[in-house]
């Protein structure tokens, strides 16, 4: 079954609102496909299929329960959203080994999704990650 391309954003953005901003962690065996996989630099290997995403999406909920994942742009393209976005969260919980700071943390990315039958198959995400590090404090900042 085709996809158009309102659909194809309208799972993108449930993506990002419902399962991101609110955890929704249901949601994620509806539209995220079996066969998923997950291209991320900033991770050792890429993460396959919905128990990986969810173990994702759990990870930085635990370190930022009120993490909130916004989009700026959308751009559809064949099988493809691309999505710029910006992540905010309080750091109340373990990070990447960094213990809780109270610190609220701004990132901004870009995520290109591609979206089949109405589902994830497959994405490539690129945020901020030393941005964030630096607002935590575990990285200095470069001096202005």
């Amino acid at each position: 079954m085709a996809t158009t391309e309102a659909e194809k954003k309208d799972v993108v953005h449930r993506l990002h609102s419902e399962i991101w901003s609110e955890g929704n962690l249901d949601l994620v065996d509806e539209i995220v496909a079996a066969d998923y996989v997950e291209h991320n630099p900033t991770v050792p290997h890429d993460a396959r299929g919905p128990a990986d995403y969810k173990e994702s999406v759990e990870m930085f909920r635990t370190a930022f329960p009120d993490l909130t994942l916004t989009e700026a742009d959308t751009i559809v393209e064949g099988d493809k959203v691309v999505s710029r976005v910006t992540l905010r969260g309080t750091h109340e919980g373990e990070f990447m080994g960094v213990e809780p700071t109270g610190v609220e943390v701004e990132s901004e990315g870009i995520v290109i999704n591609r979206i089949v039958d109405n589902q994830l198959v497959e994405s490539w995400p690129l945020a901020d990650m030393m941005g964030v590090m630096q607002q935590l404090g575990v990285v200095e900042s470069p001096a202005d």
